[in-house]
């Protein structure tokens, strides 16, 4: 299924999953589709490991969790994000090393301040291997982090492949 991409959402320093300083980071890149989810692209790597060739449980978790906390600026914009309250997964195949990979989040549900929604990471063939539901607070990010954050932290990155359409199975 293709997907047309409206935005590429920012990048951080330092991220666990999307910082580009951050040695151990996945460097994921986060897209915005028309449909309003978010596409997380990312490669885990042998500091990502749990057992031989496999990513660590608590990566895949993160990449879930930042995938759909960013759902929401898909439906606002970016100084609103989401703060996780509750995250349920489940963990039906192995993620793999070394293999590009793609998540999708989306908001399933707004009241006021609270948002839920769901993701999944999909192996190469489109089985999904990781699935996942939350439970998130509306924030405003000046609210939650000081203004050098959003002024040296959070930045734009050039998108060189000019990312139009992501296909995913």
């Amino acid at each position: 299924m293709k997907h047309s991409i409206k935005a590429k959402q920012n990048n951080s320093k330092n991220c666990i999953v999307c910082g580009l300083d951050n040695k151990l980071s996945l460097k994921t890149k986060f897209y915005e589709t028309e449909d309003n989810e978010v596409i997380a692209l990312f490669t885990a790597d042998e500091v990502h490991q749990s057992y031989p060739g496999i990513t660590h449980g608590g990566i895949s978790s993160a990449i879930l969790d930042e995938t759909i906390g960013r759902a929401i600026m898909a439906h606002y914009d970016e100084d609103v994000w989401g703060v996780t309250l509750e995250l349920n997964l489940r963990y039906k195949k192995p993620v793999p090393l070394g293999v590009d990979l793609k998540a999708v989040g989306r908001i399933t549900a707004e009241r006021g301040s609270l948002f839920e929604g769901t993701g999944e990471i999909l192996l190469p063939d489109g089985e999904v291997a990781v699935s996942c539901k939350g439970k998130y607070l509306k924030r405003n990010i000046h609210d939650i982090a000081n203004d050098s954050f959003t002024d040296t932290e959070w930045f734009s990155v050039e998108d060189k492949s000019k990312v139009k359409e992501l296909d995913l199975p």
